[in-house]
């Protein structure tokens, strides 16, 4: 189906900003969009900015060809939401006559962070590098992070390195070891976006990297799904799965005093 004709919810509340949107994710193409707390704020808000964007696009829940998620790494309630709510809403499908529900396209919230960090600087007419860096805030003194290589023209951010985990302080020596041969982050070939730089600046160690505020968007989300879509990527809502990278929430009680 051509992007165009699509018609496509995205959620993501990875972070403490929930964020929904709904359109085809074709380029040029103007989302309805729903912006506020996320995380887990987001459980009261969610389903009714879901209605309010489908009734004033005049859309049912049963035309959409996919519901589109955040699948993390993130904030673990609002991971948990969000894939929760997508599964629900593809089910719920059934119900208004769309047998078997709709598709659920799971999505990287780094990907998505390097995607919204993408689309800002070609609208603020800025470069955008050879890869770009996405960071996270994990909390707990550790950082998402994932590499993304931007392809000629700054089309939509491939995969390099999956996310995981990293201290502050051992980011700059991660990115030199991963960044594909003859990229150096000194040169600028590394856009680091995200919204570490306020909490971590001092620690991060590559003064010199173009930097770029972003987080994974429900905007971001739409644009990305087609051609994840057209690559087979959406699963039946049964097998749609959180991903976590970090399994524990909090520090114990022994790992903050020994921090302290």
């Amino acid at each position: 189906m051509p992007s165009a004709s699509l018609r496509l919810l995205a959620i993501d509340s990875s972070t403490d900003t929930l964020s929904v949107a709904l359109g085809s994710g074709a380029a040029g193409s103007e989302p309805l969009a729903f912006s506020g707390p996320g995380a887990a704020q987001a459980s009261a808000t969610l389903l009714p900015a879901v209605q309010s964007l489908l009734t004033r696009a005049g859309w049912t829940l049963a035309s959409l060809d996919a519901v589109v998620f955040g699948r993390g790494p993130g904030s673990f309630t609002g991971l948990r939401t969000a894939c929760s709510v997508a599964q629900g809403l593809a089910y719920g499908a059934q119900g208004a006559g769309r047998e078997g529900g709709i598709p659920v396209l799971p999505v990287d919230t780094l990907l998505a962070l390097a995607e919204a960090a993408r689309a800002q600087r070609v609208a603020d007419g800025l470069p955008v590098p050879a890869v770009i860096a996405a960071l996270l805030d994990a909390r707990m003194d550790e950082i998402y992070v994932a590499l993304y290589a931007v392809g000629a023209g700054g089309v939509h951010p491939e995969a390099l390195q999956a996310p995981r985990l990293c201290a502050p302080d051992a980011l700059a020596g991660w990115l030199r070891d991963e960044l594909p041969r003859g990229l150096s982050i000194e040169a600028g070939d590394c856009l680091l976006a995200g919204n570490v730089f306020e909490a971590y600046r001092d620690r991060l160690g590559m003064r010199a990297a173009p930097t770029q505020w972003a987080l994974p968007t429900a905007e971001a989300l739409l644009s990305l799904a087609p051609a994840l879509l057209a690559a087979d990527q959406a699963v039946d809502a049964r097998d749609a799965l959180p991903l976590y990278v970090r399994d524990k929430v909090a520090r114990t009680t022994l790992e903050r005093e020994g921090a302290a």
